[in-house]
């Protein structure tokens, strides 16, 4: 026959703790690369990499040793390095085997050298077992299965198995590496609990894999790689987990190509240690979507329970070999570093979309959000360093201890606080609710805005920071609450702003501005309640724009902060008339305006210049101030309080109200 080659790319090793998978040599030939890193990454001067590809092999499959037939109780072998059994498939000998035809109730079963590899071609397989696993491999260096060009293969088990010293869990079921390439088809229906296993480190390179599973969909021990290939999982349990806890270099998952669609009852993506999302277009729907969130009865309960195993109690979906003590229906979650550096990524979860235990960074990709709960979290630092970032739906939007943004497109909807260093004062994370994260509010929680652009619809605080926070450059525009309960502003240290542009509104009963330390000038201005959508304008005594925005939402405070606003220079402040310019989130450039009604003017000559309107004050909301979300810091301005800055107001005899 001639020789069939199936080239797959198999990374078997990541840098820094992700350096599960050892070098194994043998005789397959192989080609190594030295290290590298996504190219959209190595682009990004922004990037911080701590986890990263090291080196790529390439295996072939040659000549076929053996062709196995399988036929009920009538299986042919042309070839050697197999044992028959009825319906039981036994490969006994490293080798190469191509395996065609239908077992209506029998197993595959590999047993070979544990220092070679096996390699196996589903070359139009239908097998079913009716008590285990249908395939099992119980000691193999690697064994690699192949999907035969243009093949249709299918393996399935009952929803029973008989007990066995190997303890299988799962339709495909491996003690050792597995590995799958090659361009054919592979259905694995596991009725049982899980779709497929590996004690050890399992990658799928190519392929059209489909698993439905009343448990986990697809489990490594040590790691799992998706490099290629079409992958689709519907699991009654994690779609995709690395479970290993006990060592720092394993239980990690690297997600770098291919397409993936994950509807779990769970989890959908799991990770023990670390997770590196390196490219591909990656589809996630968890716990019944973002429908079913964290503000309704009963969240919190995903996935029912396990399947009962013969002879033990039924209990939760949990397991010994996983470090949760509890279900949960996240997205993305990992118990140390998660790293995205690229692909497409579109996530509906009930519970997080994606989750840190430590540390989570996000170096580029395109990322949709809809979620439950927390769009973004992270237990320690949360970085942002490019790409389109949409949460459409969330609890809190973007949540951890310490938040960096040094650049990317990030479009931020929250029905709680938009962006939350440190879990935030009002308890929100930590109110009882099942499933919620274990974020403890303290004061050390600082937020820095280095670059990009940001723009946020809370009903919750906007930036909330339970320490400093600090903006360098970039452009922030918050819609905030329209109560006095939450403001946009809310921070617990200082808030020094040196660049960019912030452009916050919201509602006058919790207003903070940027700190009077700060190196550019604010502008804040309380107004009687305005419309959603109603233009605000600021402008020079030339006329000359600085800032026409119009907020989505009810609002009577707008705190306007850039370098555009000088000292000595005279500003006036108009609500309400038209723009001609290029609109962006609320936020117009260019073209004419035609003047709505002057709410005042003043003169820079300190860092904070109040402007109020005729009428305006702290209470004048639709709905009563709450008790507000922690502490203010010097930032805070009152009602009724002597403004020092020169500010008139037109028809009021010169006189204003500063707040």
């Amino acid at each position: 026959m001639n020789k069939k080659l199936i080239s797959i790319l198999s990374v078997f090793s990541l840098c820094v703790s992700m350096t599960a998978c050892s070098n194994k040599s043998d005789n397959t030939s192989k080609e190594s690369t030295s290290s590298r890193t996504n190219a959209s990454t190595a682009t990004n001067e922004n990037a911080t990499t701590l986890l990263s590809q090291s080196s790529e092999e390439v295996e072939t499959i040659e000549d076929i040793d053996t062709y196995i037939k399988l036929i009920d109780n009538n299986t042919t072998v042309d070839g050697s390095g197999i044992k028959v059994d009825g319906n039981i498939i036994t490969i006994n000998t490293a080798g190469t085997y191509s395996i065609s035809g239908k077992l209506s109730d029998g197993q595959i079963i590999v047993n070979t050298d544990k220092e070679k590899k096996t390699y196996i071609l589903l070359d139009g397989v239908d097998i079913t077992c009716k008590n285990s696993s249908p395939i099992q491999i119980l000691s193999s260096k690697k064994t690699v299965f192949a999907l035969g060009e243009n093949s249709e293969n299918k393996i399935t088990d009952s929803e029973s198995y008989d007990e066995s010293e190997n303890n299988p869990d799962a339709a495909i079921f491996s003690k050792e590496d597995l590995t799958f390439i090659g361009n054919g088809s592979l259905e694995v229906n596991a009725n049982y609990d899980k779709g497929i296993v590996s004690k050890d480190d399992l990658m799928i390179e190519s392929g059209k894999i489909s698993v439905k599973s009343v448990g986990d969909g697809i489990k490594g021990k040590d790691s799992v790689v998706v490099r290629g290939g079409t992958l689709t999982i519907d699991s009654g349990g994690d779609g995709i987990q690395a479970y290993n806890a006990e060592e720092e270099d394993k239980g990690y998952v690297s997600l770098e190509g291919g397409t993936i669609k994950i509807t779990a009852d769970q989890d959908g993506v799991q990770a023990e240690t670390n997770l590196l999302i390196a490219g591909g277009n990656i589809e996630i729907s968890t716990g019944g979507g973002s429908a079913n969130s964290s503000n309704k009865d009963g969240w919190g309960q995903w996935g029912g329970q396990q399947p009962v195993r013969p002879g033990e109690p039924i209990q939760n979906n949990t397991s010994t070999e996983n470090t949760e003590d509890s279900t949960s229906a996240k997205a993305i979650k990992a118990s140390s570093i998660i790293q995205l550096d690229d692909g497409k990524i579109n996530i509906d979860s009930s519970d997080d979309s994606i989750h840190s235990n430590d540390k989570l960074l996000i170096n580029n990709g395109e990322i949709e959000i809809s979620s439950g709960d927390d769009g973004l979290h992270a237990d320690a630092e949360l970085e942002i360093n490019g790409g389109i970032l949409n949460i459409n739906k969330s609890y809190e939007g973007i949540e951890g201890t310490d938040i960096t943004i040094n650049d990317g497109n990030i479009h931020v909807v929250a029905s709680d606080d938009g962006l939350n260093a440190a879990g935030g004062a009002d308890g929100s994370s930590t109110n009882g609710r099942p499933g919620q994260n274990g974020m403890q509010s303290t004061t050390s929680g600082t937020a820095s805005i280095n670059g990009g652009y940001l723009v946020i619809d809370a009903d919750g605080d906007g930036l909330d920071a339970n320490g400093n926070f600090t903006i360098t450059g970039g452009t922030a525009i918050v819609n905030g609450h329209t109560n006095g309960g939450n403001g946009a502003l809310d921070y617990d240290g200082e808030f020094n702003m040196s660049g960019g542009t912030l452009i916050a509104a919201g509602s006058l009963g919790m207003v903070q501005t940027p700190s009077s330390s700060s190196k550019l000038n604010t502008i804040n201005i309380s107004l009687t309640s305005q419309e959603a959508n109603t233009l605000i304008r600021v402008e020079s005594e030339e006329d000359d724009d600085v800032v026409t925005f119009a907020p989505t939402k009810i609002y009577s405070s707008v705190v306007i902060c850039t370098s555009n606003i000088k000292s000595n220079e005279t500003y006036k402040v108009y609500i309400g008339g038209s723009c001609s310019g290029e609109e962006k989130d609320g936020l117009y450039s260019g073209g004419s305006y035609t003047k709505g009604s002057e709410v005042g003017s003043s003169k820079i000559s300190e860092v904070i210049t109040n402007i109020t309107q005729d009428g305006a004050s702290s209470n004048d909301n639709r709905t009563q101030p709450g008790k507000g979300g922690g502490g203010r810091g010097n930032g805070m301005t009152l009602p009724n309080q002597p403004d020092n800055n020169e500010s008139t107001q037109p028809n009021n005899n010169d006189s204003m109200e500063s707040i």
